[in-house]
């Protein structure tokens, strides 16, 4: 149970996407499912120690450049795909989340 191999099914820069598949596996009853978000950024704005970032007081807002995963247990891969199918949603796993533009 707590060691058990995880996949990664879902992986972008799509909080709503993440979201909705998230919630559709766990009211489908898959158990062990984890999702969460991290920051690509490898420097602030304004620095390494800086949490205010100048980019996100534009007349946008915050800007959301959080990459959002979705991991399913190893076993319950294809049947998660198989789901997420049934309902016309294509998991897609970006290995090159930073782009192009983005490294230093």
């Amino acid at each position: 149970m707590w060691f058990t191999k995880r996949v990664t099914i879902f992986k972008r820069k799509d909080k709503s996407a993440c979201t909705q598949i998230t919630d559709l596996l766990k009211s489908e009853g898959f158990r062990g499912v984890r999702s969460g978000h991290y920051s690509v950024d490898t420097l602030s704005a304004c620095g390494c120690g800086s949490k205010l970032d100048p980019r996100n007081f534009g007349e946008g807002g915050y800007i959301d450049r959080d990459v959002y995963y979705v991991d399913v247990k190893q076993e319950d891969e294809e049947r998660a795909k198989i789901l997420l199918a049934s309902h016309g949603i294509t998991p897609s796993v970006d290995n090159d989340v930073i782009g192009k533009y983005g490294r230093l």
